[in-house]
């Protein structure tokens, strides 16, 4: 009976562990959408300002505001290629995470698994022991029955 509650502390533990691992994998996944977003934004913002600029394409510009563009639109683009570095680092964290929550999912099942077979024995033993019990009550009693004739 000790293993079986040694056992059951396993899989309380387990289960623990493993609703951690979701709520980790959850977070991730908000992380990653919102890093996507992010780099969803920063890709509109400088797709909507080549577009304005593009349709003014016949207006002659000082070359002081066309450097001032292009500077503008290349740390747009070292943003936006920043943002999507940080998207990437989302992404393996995000696989970790499910690696890891499949781990404890795993670990999970196996406890419980082990648990149940261990109270299946347990279940199983103490029948065997009332059988016998009633067997031999049964035994005893056909003994006194046929030796009072």
């Amino acid at each position: 009976m000790a293993r079986t509650n040694a056992l059951a502390v396993a899989v309380e533990l387990a289960t623990r562990q493993r609703d951690e691992a979701r709520r980790v994998l959850q977070d991730a996944l908000g992380a990653q959408q919102a890093a996507q977003e992010q780099l969803q934004v920063l890709n509109n913002y400088a797709q909507e300002t080549e577009n304005r600029w593009g349709v003014r394409a016949e207006v002659q510009r000082a070359p002081e505001v066309l450097f001032h563009h292009y500077q503008f639109m290349g740390r747009l683009q070292h943003a936006a290629g920043l943002q999507s570095g940080v998207v990437g680092d989302h992404a393996a964290r995000v696989d970790h995470a499910r690696h890891k929550c499949l781990e404890a999912e795993v670990r999970l099942a196996s406890l419980q698994k082990l648990l149940d077979k261990r109270r299946l024995e347990a279940e199983q033993a103490h029948w065997r022991r009332e059988q016998k019990q009633t067997d031999e009550r049964a035994a005893q009693q056909h003994l006194r029955t046929h030796s009072g004739h």
